[in-house]
Parts: C-alpha cells; structure tokens; sequence
C-alpha cells in the first residue's frame, strides 16, 4: 500500500526514535516503548503522500511535520488509555499498564511536546502551527463529548458522527492538507485530498467500532467489546438501540459501570442478531466512494494509486 513511499516510512520511523528521546532514562525507555509498539503509520503516510503529489517535494522539509503527526496520535492515545483503563494497544503493553497511570499520562504530555517542538523547528509557518494547534483542540472535545456520554443509551447518530470526526477524520484530514501544502499542491487538489482525509476518517473510525464488535481480541490486539465495556456505544450499538427487539435489554447493559463479562457477551450477541454491523460498514462504503472520488486526477499516477489502495485497505482490513 505504501511502497511509493517506504524509504521515506523507514526515515520517519528511525526519526521518530531520535524525536523522544532524552537524557532521562525512564522518559526514553517509555518514549521508545510507545513509538516502536507497531502502527500503520497510516497519518504520515498521508501526510509524506500528499507532499510527494506536490511540485515541491523535500523529504527533508516534510518528514518533520510527518513525525510530529505520528508523535500527536501516539500521545493522545496514551491518554486514551489511561482514561480506557486499557491493558494492551496493539497486542503490546500500554504505557499505564507497564508502568502507571501518572507516568503515561506525563509521557503522553512529553511527547506532544516533542511533536510541538518538530514544528517549531521545521519553520511551516502561523497556518500549519493553528491547524495543529486546532487538531490537539478537537481531539480532546471528542474526548469530552464521548466521556460526557458513557454509560448512557445514546440514540443518537449526529452525536456519534461529531464524536469520530474530532477524535478521527479532523485527523487524516489534516494529515492530507498539510501535506498537500508543504509539498506545493495546487489550492484545489490540496482541498480535495483534504475532504478524501475526512472521508477514509470517517470510515476508518466506522470500521474500528464494527472490529471491535466482531472480531477476537487476538484479531485486533485489544480486549473484543471494549467499547461497550466502556461504556462507549458506537454506530452497530446504536442501531441495535433503536431497532432490536431486546433493546430495553441491551439498554440496561450499556448503562451499567459493573457490567461483567457475561453482560458484555449478551450485549454483542443482542447487536450482532441486527443489521447494525451491515449497516455500519453500509456507511463506510459510502464514505470510501466519496474518498474514491476526491482523490485529484493530477497526482502522478504512483501516488493516485497508493491513495486508492488505502481506501480500499480501509474497506476490507480485519484488524
């Protein structure tokens, strides 16, 4: 998927280690453990595909600006998993549970300081720091908004679909834009690949909630119907809310701080004898066509291609 740009994915990953480290040995030990824990990359490889459309191009100007993304979205998932109580992210130990909760959450606030500091020091300017800046803003009121409803039987999709925005598709969005604007895209392509961010975003976080109802926590590297375990009711859960004849049921489990296993194993039987799965990757499907369709016509034919593949790897991955 990302072959076009595996060289600069390689420079980026060891950039990275170089990004959190320090001095003070626990910090680069929990810094290192949390950048080399596994990923995608899926957000500066965006960010590095974008650029490489553009007429440009310097790896040397982007891959700053790639890593500061990547150190973003590894903080704010350290903070998750605090607030989660997660174990494990990605099949490894998180940061909470191999240490403790009020080093993560110092660590977390590290690194964002590191991804800050890249930016400083890559010169991109008052319009790039204020997206970031906007970024980091919206991730934490998708935070609040979510927190603000657990354990609730939410009904409704508006509140759903602003929550993954600001914690899911504000991101990639972003991660296209910028990228389109280091590397000199035109004003109109850079804003197409910025509403195809926005799209594969959206779908992204759809498939994330549909995984977490259907497949095995060795499948996903985290504990299957963590969400509902959370409190947290995603778009299948919502669905079966409103339409399954064992909602009142399935209402009285998601509301439940105590919930046990028990519970949470007829929560997602009661979800999955619905369409809700169907329905939900319904939805991502729809938001990958319009990605498909945003996707600029003048990008080289390379990096068109690679921005289809991770559309299409959206659609169809199981983990």
């Amino acid at each position: 998927m990302f072959d076009v740009i595996q060289s600069d994915l390689d420079e980026l990953n060891e950039g990275l280690i170089g990004a959190v480290s320090s001095p003070v040995e626990l910090v680069n030990e929990v810094g290192t453990h949390l950048v080399t824990a596994g990923g995608k990359r899926i957000r500066p490889a965006l960010c590095l595909l974008a650029a490489r459309g553009g007429s440009s191009f310097s790896l040397e100007k982007v891959l700053p600006l790639a890593e500061a993304l990547e150190l973003i979205h590894t903080a704010s998932l350290v903070h998750d998993d605090v607030i989660d109580e997660a174990d494990t992210r990605r099949g490894e130990p998180t940061a909470n549970a191999k240490w403790d909760n009020q080093i993560a959450i110092l660590s977390g606030d590290y690194i964002f300081a590191r991804a800050f500091a890249l930016i400083a020091e890559g010169g991109y300017g008052d319009y790039v720091s204020k997206r970031l800046a906007e970024l980091v803003g919206n991730l934490s009121v998708g935070e609040i908004i979510q927190d603000h409803t657990v354990y609730q039987a939410v009904r409704d999709l508006d509140n759903y679909y602003e929550r993954i925005q600001k914690k899911t598709a504000d991101f990639l969005e972003i991660c296209c834009e910028l990228g389109g604007i280091v590397g000199g895209l035109p004003e109109e392509d850079t804003r197409k690949l910025a509403e195809y961010g926005h799209c594969i975003g959206m779908a992204f976080q759809i498939t994330d909630d549909v995984l977490d109802i259907m497949q095995t926590s060795e499948q996903i590297g985290k504990p299957v119907g963590n969400d509902i375990r959370q409190g947290i009711v995603t778009l299948p859960v919502i669905y079966a809310l409103n339409v399954s004849s064992d909602a009142e049921e399935l209402a009285s489990i998601v509301t439940d701080p105590e919930m046990s296993n028990e519970m949470v194993q007829r929560a997602l039987t009661i979800v999955r004898e619905t369409d809700g799965v169907e329905m939900a990757k319904s939805k991502a499907d729809e938001y990958l066509e319009r990605a498909r369709q945003a996707i600029p016509v003048n990008l080289p034919a390379e990096i068109r291609e690679a921005f289809v593949q991770v559309a299409d790897f959206i659609g169809d991955r199981d983990f």
